[in-house]
């Protein structure tokens, strides 16, 4: 987003984390860390293993991280702001959003700061076999989120200055068309089928569905103000949209395009603010939301046929945003942008087992298996 306050001089921004509401104790943090300055030898990169890649939106970075051993392995200089991030789909490649617009708190005047540099802008794409930047694709103005159509051929790119959504056609390497969207377009997430896109509008606080046929808007949809993220059930039936403002998930059936349901998310105990739900994960066996908090520092776990709040995991960290979960559903992973580190969640027990220092302001996470 435009105002967004995930980095240090505007407070960065990160992912999510689970704790029994049963419990609503503190998460402990594990004093196995990895200092910022450090990497890891030449031989960790070469272990077979996970592999946790995380954007670093003030150092301008993708941090490798070895999540069993806790490791920074190696930090890969991409382009400014590095924000939004996802594997391609044969797990070969990884896309980056990186941006030339000035980092902004919310409310701040956006005429007394610096010029953007627009040359900044797009899409990088980093070789996973060689750690090297390959390609840097446009992408419309100011990238920040973006999803990718399930044959790879695609990306789907908001454009939050623009009030745009650019989609991109990877084989050409070009802007096939820029969709008018509402105002401050933030997520975009492609459904299961790759029919429709879902773009949450954090300035008009609804989410407006494109055809991926026509690239034609199909449906505006009402949500809870400020959404900020979409995550799809595996069939796709169901969407849950995150609302930053108004600490709730909204529901919505996408086959009629319409809103089911909300869930209300109360301040978890100790927090500082209210409940800010800001980004989105579902657990493998698809029965379980993990949404974070936000300024919060917390994880909320929902239950995806009930739409229920099951529990929360209670101090995760500073700002918990991006969310990746493990393929055996045992962990999460959060980014947390203004304590520089990621932290690492027993999703059974509800705490956090490690915290891995992983320097600037961690924004996105993704797991490689």
């Amino acid at each position: 987003m435009r105002s967004d306050a995930r980095a240090p001089l505007a407070i960065a921004a990160a992912v999510l984390s689970l704790s029994l509401a049963s419990c609503g104790g503190s998460a402990p943090q594990s004093s196995s860390t990895t200092s910022p300055g450090a990497a890891a030898p030449a031989s960790a990169a070469a272990r077979p293993g996970p592999r946790l890649y995380v954007s670093d939106e003030t150092g301008g970075n993708v941090v490798v991280i070895d999540p069993e051993s806790a490791t920074v392995i190696e930090r890969i200089p991409v382009g400014k702001r590095p924000r939004g991030i996802r594997l391609s789909r044969d797990g070969k490649s990884l896309f980056i959003a990186l941006s030339g617009s000035p980092i902004a708190g919310p409310g701040v005047d956006e005429s007394a700061l610096p010029p953007a540099d627009r040359t900044a802008d797009g899409i990088g794409q980093l070789d996973l076999t060689t750690h090297k930047m390959i390609r840097k694709y446009p992408s419309g103005q100011d990238p920040e989120v973006f999803d990718i159509s399930p044959d790879g051929k695609t990306l789907y790119v908001s454009n939050e200055d623009a009030a745009q959504m650019s989609v991109l056609d990877l084989e050409s390497g070009t802007i096939r068309t820029r969709v008018p969207v509402g105002e401050e377009p933030e997520g975009v997430t492609v459904t299961p089928s790759g029919h429709e896109v879902y773009v949450t509008c954090e300035g008009t606080s609804e989410v407006v569905v494109v055809d991926t046929a026509s690239d034609k808007v199909v449906a505006h949809v009402k949500t809870g103000p400020r959404p900020r993220s979409v995550v799809f059930t595996a069939d796709g039936a169901t969407a849950f949209v995150t609302n930053e403002n108004a600490a709730a998930v909204t529901v919505i059936d996408a086959a009629k395009r319409k809103v089911i349901d909300s869930i209300k998310i109360p301040k978890p105990e100790g927090a500082p603010t209210a409940a800010r739900p800001m980004g989105t994960a579902l657990s493998p066996d698809g029965k379980q939301v993990f949404v974070s908090l936000g300024r919060a520092g917390a994880v909320a776990v929902l239950d995806a046929a009930a739409h229920t709040l099951t529990r929360t995991i209670d101090n995760v960290g500073a700002r918990p945003w991006g969310i990746a979960v493990s393929a055996d559903g045992q962990k999460l992973y959060t980014a947390n942008g203004p304590g520089g580190d990621v932290s690492v969640i027993d999703i059974a027990a509800g705490k956090v087992e490690k915290k891995i220092a992983a320097g600037g302001s961690p924004w996105g996470v993704v797991l490689r298996h």
